[in-house]
């Protein structure tokens, strides 16, 4: 039979201590941090109050999340608003944190990304020869990494896909 390990008690520093430095390493939301505490099995009131003063102490702060994540899936993995949005509601942000993330999107950045990831996508999309059919396959594709759709479709037409 398998042995289960032990699991460590952490003490309220201790755990202070653990979140900290996870929260140092990159920017979390406050649903990671308590999914944290539970992995560390540090729950009910104590952990609130500890997730207080992570915030007080501004280790975790939901706006600055929402923006370094918005900024990095943009700019990294090239999602659009849509996806992103899904995304931060998903680790139960607020509206207003979510606004303020989709603020670090450039509007140019972003219609530009669209049209490379189109032009990318169309020269990979080779196996269907029929215009309409391959038109959209690119669409379905822009749909599934978050862009909208009206912009999709006028950046199709406009490069001529």
């Amino acid at each position: 039979m398998f042995k289960k390990e032990s699991q460590t008690v952490y003490t309220y520093t201790q755990a202070l201590e653990a979140l900290q430095q996870y929260c140092a390493y990159q920017d979390r939301c406050h649903q990671e941090a308590r999914q944290k505490l539970r992995e560390l099995g540090f729950g009910g009131e104590p952990a609130e109050e500890l997730i207080c003063d992570l915030i007080r102490d501004k280790f975790l702060d939901e706006e600055r999340f929402a923006r370094s994540f918005a900024r990095g899936r943009f700019k990294m993995k090239r999602w659009g608003r849509q996806k992103i949005t899904r995304e931060l509601k998903q680790r139960q942000l607020s509206a207003y944190c979510i606004k303020k993330g989709l603020t670090e999107i450039e509007e140019e950045d972003y219609l530009q990304t669209l049209e490379n990831e189109l032009l990318r996508r169309d020269r990979l999309e080779k196996k269907a020869t029929h215009p309409y059919l391959r038109r959209r396959k690119l669409a379905d594709y822009m749909f599934q990494r978050g862009f909208e759709s009206h912009l999709t479709w006028e950046a199709i037409n406009r490069l001529k896909l």
